[in-house]
């Protein structure tokens, strides 16, 4: 299998403490930090959340901004995706570091069951956060924790609510919400080629122990995959994960099983459809 593979990394999200794991990154500095490694080792998106000095989940857009200045410093060309997720805050403050500009945002484009909560994502929030995304150029990472979310991103993309063919995640594992099930997986793999097209780029994230088994199933199926501190901790049951790198370390010895080269950051932008940080600034 010859198409590359592109790698998320998912370096903090809005629930890992350091007590959970000293290496989750929390402080912006940290986290420029840990991207850089992960960068290194393979990854070409990352997917950013920020986080309060007591680490409790924000939405500061000036934290964001700190972030994207050092991430498009220390890891050039590397794709930056914000998260639009909703422990970060309520209604449109999830969205207000859009006008960032980043290359990518999450957009789950429906609710679901978390495991203590409901997930909320409300139609008219829904709508404009695409609308915001549409404005700011920001290509959205569908989200999908069911698959209702992907036959309902179909129906934005055909209304003009998302301006490209969509980049969908499968989202497994989360408690309450979708398992991992080998025969689910497959038919959202139908049915994004049916509804998108057959080359259509699609993603798979894993949550917890579930994540080394989405990363295989991703990349041995010619998708793309997603690891990081934000879904995982561990390595393994007995070992802590010594860094975000360490996790994108294990996919790229997937993608090396399967025989798929790891994109780069340029190829990645080619699959995706995106410009580069610079012709962006220009094409604005």
């Amino acid at each position: 299998m010859s198409n590359p593979c592109i790698i998320c990394v998912a370096i903090t999200g809005s629930l890992p403490t350091k007590t959970n794991n000293p290496a989750v990154p929390i402080t912006v500095s940290e986290q420029i930090e840990s991207t850089h490694e992960a960068f290194e080792a393979g990854a070409s998106i990352v997917h950013a959340h920020v986080r309060n000095d007591d680490q409790t989940p924000s939405s500061d857009p000036e934290k964001f901004a700190a972030l994207k200045e050092g991430l498009e410093k220390h890891c050039p060309g590397m794709i930056i995706q914000f998260s639009t997720g909703g422990r970060s805050g309520a209604g449109q403050v999830r969205g207000a570091m859009l006008g960032l500009r980043p290359d990518m945002a999450s957009l789950s484009v429906g609710s679901n069951n978390f495991p203590t909560r409901v997930y909320e994502n409300p139609p008219d929030l829904v709508d404009w956060l695409a609308a915001e995304m549409l404005a700011h150029d920001v290509k959205p990472e569908i989200e999908a924790f069911d698959l209702s979310h992907i036959l309902k991103a179909h129906q934005m993309w055909q209304a003009g609510q998302i301006a490209q063919v969509p980049y969908v995640q499968f989202v497994m594992g989360v408690k309450n919400a979708m398992p991992v099930d080998r025969d689910v997986f497959d038919y959202y793999i139908r049915t994004v080629q049916r509804l998108f097209g057959a080359d259509a780029p699609w993603c798979a994230a894993g949550i917890g122990a579930q994540q080394a088994t989405l990363n295989d199933w991703a990349v041995a199926a010619g998708g793309h995959a997603r690891t990081g501190l934000e879904d995982n901790v561990r390595l393994d049951r007995d070992r802590l994960a010594p860094s975000n790198a360490a996790l994108v370390q294990r996919v790229v010895e997937l993608c090396g099983k399967h025989e798929r080269p790891v994109a780069t950051w340029r190829q990645a932008r080619n699959i995706l459809g995106l410009w580069a940080g610079p012709e962006k600034e220009q094409a604005a």
